[in-house]
């Protein structure tokens, strides 16, 4: 009689084992998804003190931070449509238009904050921040945004708080 009963708690304890640790990778996995992506402090501490103009549209960012943004997303032609303008919002969408629009974007005398929506199965935000001069551009930091970001002080603001996600892994 004992034998089965043993089997028994050595089942459940195997059962209850498999979802503590199932429950511990969702918790890991979850805590990933919302890591605030903060801006490293010189960085954080540069970025705060600048001046950002506004920038209206795609051809209004610099040459340089244009490439950047065709090298971070791995494409041949720059997959960005202009702000209000029609793009892929959802993965049913016409694929003849940009996966990507432009929602706000700001430069300084040395960098670019761009703010725009990614488009597929659901509909995201992203920021990016390049370092340019005309003789060089480099990524230095992106991440998830919240939505509703509609200007560039705003999305300025959430980045200085830390209300960017990230890492992300698409752009």
């Amino acid at each position: 009689m004992q034998v089965p009963r043993f089997k028994e708690l050595m089942l459940r304890m195997r059962l209850f084992c498999a979802i503590g640790i199932c429950l511990s990778l969702a918790t890991l996995v979850g805590g990933q998804a919302t890591t605030s992506a903060q801006l490293p402090g010189e960085l954080r501490a540069h970025v705060k003190g600048e001046r950002f103009q506004i920038v209206t549209s795609v051809r209004g960012l610099p040459l340089g931070v244009r490439d950047g943004m065709r090298a971070l997303w791995g494409d041949q032609t720059l997959d960005i449509a202009e702000p209000g303008a029609k793009f892929q919002a959802t993965g049913n969408a016409d694929p003849n238009l940009p996966s990507r629009r432009l929602v706000a974007a700001g430069c300084s005398s040395d960098h670019c904050l761009v703010h725009y929506e990614l488009g597929g199965r659901a509909l995201s935000w992203r920021v990016v921040l390049f370092h340019w001069t005309p003789a060089a551009t480099r990524f230095e930091w992106g991440g998830a945004a919240p939505r509703g970001l509609t200007k560039v002080e705003d999305v300025l603001n959430a980045v200085l708080s830390g209300n960017i996600e990230g890492p992300t892994t698409s752009w």
